[in-house]
């Protein structure tokens, strides 16, 4: 199901910036024929709703000293799950956390510099969060598609 308020010009505007999130004002309203406050206060309100997140770049870990991506399934007591959560997002390896269905389970993504700083991550930084049962690490091998973006 769409979202009800997003109109054409709003969804061509998502569209553009999905493309192209350093697009200028100025360049989106020539694509869409709005002027360029227009299209500014268009995403001001899409950022205001909710709609727009953030604006950001995807680098290549590994191409910045990152080579070591690692999917940590985390078991957790379902009476510490928040504080659980909360521990983790102060983890600077740490760039995803998902909580899951079924049983109190969260899925954490983190980038490492290497094997041994990964295994010293996890003895010195999450196993030993109060509220964490079992931890199931896993190191990615390849990544054939990451797209986070959503087409309008």
């Amino acid at each position: 199901m769409r979202y009800q308020g997003l109109d054409e010009v709003n969804r061509k505007i998502l569209e553009y910036l999905t493309e192209d999130s350093r697009m200028s004002y100025a360049e989106l309203a020539r694509k869409i024929h709005l002027s360029r406050v227009a299209v500014r206060e268009r995403i001001s309100n899409m950022i205001k709703d909710g709609i727009i997140c953030q604006f950001t770049t995807v680098v290549n870990a590994s191409k910045v000293g990152y080579p070591v991506p690692a999917f940590l399934e985390i078991e957790v007591q379902p009476d510490k799950i928040q504080e659980v959560i909360k521990q983790l997002q102060e983890k600077e390896a740490i760039k995803t956390i998902y909580q899951k269905t079924g049983s109190a389970a969260v899925q954490a993504h983190a980038f490492l510099e290497s094997t041994e700083k990964l295994n010293r991550f996890l003895q010195e930084e999450v196993y030993v969060i109060d509220g964490i049962e079992d931890v199931d690490c896993q190191l990615l091998l390849r990544c054939f598609k990451s797209d986070l973006t959503i087409k309008i």
